[in-house]
């Protein structure tokens, strides 16, 4: 079992995802809640960070019941992620898996773009520290370039969907045999990381974060079970592909293949231990 926590009102949309699935426990945090109860708890809301900061809850009783790995979903430019460090200073006794969201930054501004800068640079030092396991983060703006259209309407829900997805097929392949190959164990360095949506048929990576000084990637490749029996040269073609890609003494690649009923899928999981600078547009480009 995994405890999942959402820190604010829109990580608390992405924690809610995994209600459905028996293997969670969720914990959500938010100041849009009527008041608290036993797996959502009221924050308060104030005018300034500096007041947040100083106003952290004990939630000692709140988190009793955690599990022994804790995955912590956090918003940037939400004020409750003020709230963050503080709050995970209360489960330092556990496993700490922390899930940073970036919203589009290039029109954000004044004190809601400087609360992101520090809480997205403190996490990233608190991480490479070992103070958590790892922290991955995504990006909302490259969530929507991979998934292309997006109604408005529907907007966040499915870009909490396609976060829900990435996180807990990443939790299935941790615990799951593959039918062949093997990801490497990252360097206990690298600490933070990211995740692609992988195009199956050539490997192409469509990245839900633009991560800087790659290290170490992993694919997590689930190829159809009816392919798996039947095509005798489907493991020599993958890995063609992936001795095609650029490799170093400082840039590996590892990979694993999976059996699934469904429709062949996959996912890159980039790791490294360099603090990643806030992008904009310019340079993303």
């Amino acid at each position: 079992m995994i405890s999942i926590v959402g820190i604010g009102t829109g990580a608390s949309a992405i924690a809610n995802k995994f209600r459905d699935v028996t293997q969670y426990d969720v914990y959500e945090l938010s100041d849009k809640f009527a008041r608290s109860s036993k797996r959502k708890h009221k924050l308060k809301k104030f005018e300034t960070p500096e007041e947040y900061e100083k106003n952290v809850p004990n939630l000692k009783g709140f988190f009793k019941d955690l599990r022994e790995t804790v995955q912590v979903f956090i918003v940037g430019t939400s004020y409750s992620s003020n709230y963050s460090l503080g709050i995970l200073e209360q489960m330092k006794d556990k496993k700490l898996e922390v899930f940073y969201i970036k919203p589009d930054v290039d029109l954000v501004n004044g004190e809601r773009r400087l609360v992101e800068n520090v809480v997205f640079g403190v996490l990233q030092e608190y991480a490479r520290s070992g103070l958590f396991e790892s922290i991955t983060v995504f990006s909302n703006l490259e969530i929507e370039r991979t998934l292309g259209d997006v109604p408005i309407k529907t907007y966040y829900d499915t870009l909490n969907s396609a976060i829900f997805s990435a996180v807990h097929y990443l939790n299935y392949f941790t615990h799951a045999e593959p039918e062949i190959g093997q990801v490497a164990k990252p360097a206990e360095i690298n600490r933070i990381r990211t995740m692609a949506i992988l195009n199956t048929k050539n490997l192409h990576e469509n990245w839900l974060f633009q991560l800087d000084n790659e290290r170490e990637l992993c694919y997590y490749i689930c190829v159809n079970e009816e392919r798996l029996a039947s095509e005798g040269s489907l493991h020599r073609k993958l890995v063609n592909i992936l001795k095609d890609k650029s490799t170093n003494a400082f840039r590996k690649i590892s990979y694993a293949i999976y059996e699934t009923p469904h429709k062949d899928f996959g996912y890159v999981v980039a790791h490294t231990n360099t603090i990643q600078q806030q992008k904009t547009l310019d340079k993303v480009d």
